[in-house]
Formats: structure tokens, sequence, C-alpha cells
């Protein structure tokens, strides 16, 4: 099949997909090559206030999710505050919302060929792809398939096991109105509870080489029995996700002569959430915008500029976030501590899960209202003597 001018995209997760669209929006010949096609993820599936104000098609299609404003953290020792969100989370099932890109791909004209490519040989304006039911050809490349797509390591080196996170997971039936993270003792990772619209998206990831994915699954069945949630009928599910320390991240290499990397493919995943939904849809526009303008190299440019540093101080933070301590006490005690006692910090927290808030200005954020959270702290420490005996004398999250 002639490949001139065209572009192939391997993957049709939410990068690939969205890529797809704006590319034969643009007028280029697109062909998009996943063997699952719209697919089920553990991942909780949280699209920020952040993403959808870049992509304000995701709230207005009619695609079914969940909007949540109740979030609830849980320190490693079992600490707990909740607070409202002020811009909601929506939550979607991957599978919708991988079925929505995919259907606006379609509709832009792409063509779409649910096959698993075997081989890709060639290069820059000329790309083989192989796959069970044919041969095709395209000028430009990109990989779209996730931390482990199997044809990294033909351009780039594969990623490193202390630079990926396990995750595993549970669909429960049944309904909340509440997300929660669980902070986990000597584990860099969380169990999070995600609600959707006819289920509950529940699961835990941890660093890779740290814990093994079986004993990850048991933290988390231990933690959802304990916590009143029943596993009958569930559907269990594992995935990998690119976690990249700060060295990795500092080196990262995302494109090449006639060929890029976008979404999961590119690592391209906070590694201290382990979001990666916005990073995903933005690194795809992004690489579509410098193709569409001739100018492909500028999509690593773009990401340098806007996205990358980013994610390099959410890299070297990482550590710090899930081991350090701060006043004799882990950073996660403290700060769950502290956010139950501070209306700015709860604030500070809203704004991190809208995305509005980033890591680069964090800090000075944090050094204006330091001052009025660590009154607040001392506050609730001199009312503990006097109140009801529980962990806390008022609930700050009634405010």
């Amino acid at each position: 099949m002639n490949g001139q001018n065209s572009i192939a995209i391997v993957g049709g997760g939410p990068a690939g997909a969205l890529a797809g669209a704006l590319l034969a929006g643009g007028g280029k010949r697109v062909l998009l090559f996943d063997e699952k096609l719209a697919w089920e993820k553990p991942c909780g599936g949280g699209v920020t206030h952040k993403a959808l104000q870049q992509y304000p098609f995701l709230g207005e299609a009619g695609s079914p999710h969940k909007a949540v404003d109740q979030c609830e953290l849980i320190s490693p020792s079992g600490r707990r505050v909740r607070f409202h969100l002020r811009h909601p989370v929506a939550i979607f099932s991957r599978l919708a919302l991988n079925g929505l890109l995919l259907e606006r791909a379609q509709q832009a004209g792409v063509e779409v060929h649910q096959e698993r490519v075997t081989r890709i040989s060639g290069g820059d304006g000329d790309w083989q792809l192989v796959t069970p039911q044919g041969e095709y050809r395209a000028s430009y490349l990109m990989l779209a398939a996730g931390a482990r797509n199997p044809f990294r390591a033909q351009f780039l080196a594969a990623m490193a096991p202390e630079d990926l996170m396990a995750t595993a997971g549970y669909f429960i039936p049944g309904q909340t109105s509440l997300m929660q993270i669980q902070f986990l003792k000597g584990v860099t990772g969380y169990i999070w509870v995600f609600p959707r619209v006819d289920h509950v998206s529940a699961g835990i990831a941890g660093k890779m080489g740290e814990i093994t994915t079986r004993e990850l699954r048991k933290i988390l069945e231990d933690w959802l029995r304990e916590n009143g949630f029943q596993l009958e009928g569930a559907q269990f599910y594992s995935h990998i996700l690119p976690s990249l320390r700060a060295e990795a991240m500092d080196a990262i290499e995302v494109s090449g002569d006639g060929w890029a990397m976008i979404g999961d493919s590119a690592g391209l995943v906070d590694p201290i959430t382990g979001e990666g939904l916005y990073y995903a849809l933005r690194s795809a526009e992004l690489c579509a915008e410098a193709v569409l303008a001739g100018r492909p190299a500028d999509y690593r440019v773009r990401l340098e500029e806007e996205v990358l540093p980013e994610l390099r101080v959410a890299a070297r933070v990482s550590e710090r976030f899930y081991r350090g301590e701060v006043f004799g006490e882990s950073v996660l005690e403290r700060m769950v501590a502290l956010t139950s006692q501070s209306d700015k910090l709860r604030d500070l927290m809203s704004d991190l899960f809208a995305g509005t808030q980033g890591y680069r200005d964090l800090k000075a954020r944090l050094y204006r209202i330091l001052p009025a959270v660590m009154k607040d702290g001392l506050a609730g420490t001199l009312r503990r003597p006097w109140g009801t005996g529980s962990g806390l004398a008022t609930d700050p999250t009634t405010d």
C-alpha cells in the first residue's frame, strides 16, 4: 500500500486517537493501528479541570462520566481529611473515554485498523508496518502504544523497571460519591477509589522493584475489605505505567527523523500522582501541530517549553514526597494532618487535583500560605487537649 504523505499511528488510546483526529482534520491521511481499540484499564480515568478547559469536547460530548467534588486523603497511619474540590474531577470509564476519542478520529477521516502491528522497518519518509492482516507504508510514524510497547527499543532504550509503576485494580459494582486516596507505608504509591457512573474503580500503584504485583493486590484487597467494599462480582485488571526518575526525565527523548512518541510511550506521566491523561492529550496535540506545520522537530521544542519542566520538577520531588520527613514526621503524615487543620492548604490541594496548580510555582505558593498554615496547625494542636479525645478536636472539612 502506497504510504506517500501518510502517517501511521501505533496505539489507539487517548494520545493516538487525538493525534489522529487532529492530523486527519488538517488534511493528512492517517492510519491508526490498535488490536484492542477501546478497552478498559484499572486507572481511575480522572480528567482534571485543566484538561477539560483545554479539551472542552470531553465534557460536552455526552460521553458518560461522573463529576466528583469530594475527596478524602488518608495518611499511611490512617489519618483522614475530607475536603471539597472547587473544580470537580470528571471521572470516565476508560472504555467510554477511548471510545469517544476513537469515534472523533474516525469522523475526522482516520483509517482505523483493529490489527496488531508485529514489525516496523524502514525509516524517515518510508516506514513499513506489518500486521497479520497485511503490510502498510507511511511517511511518518507515531508511537502511542504505552510504556511497554514492543517497538520502543527500536528507537530508544526500553524503560528500566525502576522507571515503571505497577498498577492493579478492580471494577466494583456499586456507587459512591467520594474519591479516596490512601498513601501507603514504605511504598512509593497509593490506593485509589474513583467513583464512576455505574461502578467504582479501585486500585493500587507501586514502583516496580519495590514491591510485587501480587503483594500490591493483597494490600489492596485487605484495604477494600476493611473499608467496606465487597469484591463479589468485581473484575480484576493490571497495567504498567511510566514513572520516570529524575535522571531519566532529564535525559528523555521523544522524537527523531520521521518518528515521534506521545503519551505513555514517551514516559509523559506525573511521577508523583501517576496522572497521564492530560499529558497524553497535550503531547498528541503538540506533535500533531508540529507535523501539520511541516516542522516535526518543533514537537520536542514545544514539550521542552511547556510540559517537560513540570514533569522534571515532579520527578525531583517524588522521592521526598513519598520518603521524606518534615518536622520529625513523614511528609505524607504531616501533609494530611495540616490539610485537615488549614483551609489554605485544602484550597491548594483542591487546585492540585484540578491541575490548575503546577509544581513549578508550588513552592512559592507554599511560602505565601505557610504562616497561615502553621498558625492553623498550632491552633489545632493547642485545641486537642480540650477536644473530644479524637485525633482532631474539630472537623474543618465542614467549613
